[in-house]
């Protein structure tokens, strides 16, 4: 499928690919920026239901479900790519009940730079279909997909930054 828009954002992680990887492998942490209320959610959040393979396979399914504003928001996604510790590829399956975005493909792409790690990630989606969808999306879309990819690469960037090396004054 193609789709009408795309953001991205690459930072470098204090981490190797596979251990990078891992961490990004779980669903509900990559996108734990979305089950806190926040501003951009309008004080709403999503919930997640997974199946057997807890998305860290092909094939995997995730649901989830929440609300913005006083609209109940509901999308099923598959994961379409899976090569770790490489990258990883889910979208949506059907037609999203959102409000911002409509139907989007997402991803994360790890290279290793020396001992760290190069980490991509992107975002492809339409407007949602609708009157509302229509006027919300063309407003907020391209700030809320850059806010997610934003939050899911500063979030591994915080995961594996380095602990401060203890300075014990001498007596």
């Amino acid at each position: 499928m193609t789709y009408a828009r795309h953001d991205e954002v690459s930072v470098e992680v204090n981490a190797a690919p596979e251990a990078l990887f891992d961490h990004l492998d779980d669903q509900e942490r990559l996108a734990g920026h979305m089950n806190k209320p926040s501003m951009m959610m309008m004080g709403g959040r999503m919930f997640y239901e997974f199946d057997a393979a807890k998305g860290r396979a092909t094939g995997s399914v995730i649901r989830m479900g929440g609300s913005f504003l006083w609209l109940k928001l509901l999308v099923e996604e598959v994961v379409t790519g899976h090569e770790a510790p490489r990258r990883k590829l889910w979208e949506t399956r059907g037609r999203p009940a959102l409000v911002i975005i409509g139907s989007y493909r997402m991803g994360f792409e790890i290279t290793p730079v020396g001992s760290a790690s190069r980490l991509r990630v992107f975002i492809d989606y339409d407007l949602p279909p609708g009157f509302l969808g229509g006027i919300l999306g063309a407003l907020l879309a391209r700030f809320y997909a850059r806010w997610c990819v934003s939050r899911m690469a500063a979030d591994a960037q915080h995961r594996f930054v380095p602990a401060a090396p203890v300075v014990r004054a001498a007596i």
